[in-house]
């Protein structure tokens, strides 16, 4: 089953991928916000969506499907899919080459903290790369296996990270930011959570945090980082949810985990 669904989840997040790259207009305009002003969604994030949930609903439809721009569906298998259709929208909208789909199924509630993932998949649009993983089947970036870097001193950690929308959240993370500069290699804002721990299950960073994310944020990413040899966590002995998400060998997220709870990282508005 869980081959199955992994499979599933790579043919979704790949077809989805696709309409996304030959049907980027010449000129993406934003077609409505959410939290703030520039927490933006585009035509093309409800079109990936639609299309997301109608082939799950073709290939699976006794599952659940829970996504960032429609109401959630509840099935009665017990399976939930949990897709982020357009992850790094700000970068969609700017050309930036990094933003991905998300695509994850989770067995239970669709609560980060409660749930368990079973098969998950990050497709890279510009470029197509393409990470999976099935739970205890290890994780891949375009059918090689991959795994974490060995843990390492903070000071020499290359550390991802993403802020919210709204300035409240964002004035409290800068100040989280400018203290941990210091202490660390450097910090990195891709600007796709989904990404950031896709780049921690392949080594291209050690640690990723961040406050704020959101089921379809992490879904996938989590289970690919985990499967990569990540431990994935939050702060004060609580797992990983949108409170604080915190990414890398367990050595390293020791390290940084005292070190955000000491800052207050995971307090504030």
């Amino acid at each position: 089953m869980t081959d199955t669904l992994a499979t599933l989840a790579a043919h979704l997040a790949v077809t989805a991928g696709t309409l996304i790259r030959d049907g980027r207009p010449d000129e993406v305009v934003v077609a409505d916000t959410k939290s703030s002003p520039i927490d933006v969604v585009t035509k093309m994030d409800t079109d990936s969506e639609q299309l997301l949930r109608h082939l799950i609903s073709a290939a699976r439809p006794q599952d659940g499907i829970l996504g960032e721009e429609g109401d959630a569906v509840v099935g009665t298998s017990g399976l939930t899919w949990v897709v982020d259709p357009i992850d790094g929208t700000v970068n969609y909208l700017y050309g930036l080459p990094a933003y991905a789909v998300s695509v994850a199924v989770v067995a239970g509630e669709p609560d980060p903290a409660t749930w368990v993932p079973i098969a998950g998949c990050v497709h890279r649009v510009p470029d197509g790369a393409t990470y999976t993983a099935g739970r205890g089947r290890g994780a891949y970036l375009d059918g090689a296996r991959i795994s974490v870097n060995d843990a390492r001193p903070l000071s020499h950690s290359l550390v991802g990270t993403g802020f919210g929308y709204t300035t409240e959240r964002r004035r409290a993370q800068g100040a989280v930011v400018a203290a941990l500069l210091p202490r660390v290699r450097d910090i990195r804002r891709i600007g796709s959570a989904a990404l950031d721990l896709c780049a921690v299950a392949s080594g291209h960073l050690d640690l990723h945090y961040e406050r704020g994310l959101k089921p379809w944020d992490m879904a996938a990413g989590q289970l690919i980082a985990t499967e990569a040899g990540a431990v994935v966590t939050g702060l004060h002995g609580r797992p990983a949810t949108e409170q604080m998400t915190v990414a890398g060998p367990a050595g390293s997220v020791a390290d940084l985990v005292r070190l955000l709870e000491v800052l207050g990282a995971d307090e504030g508005p």
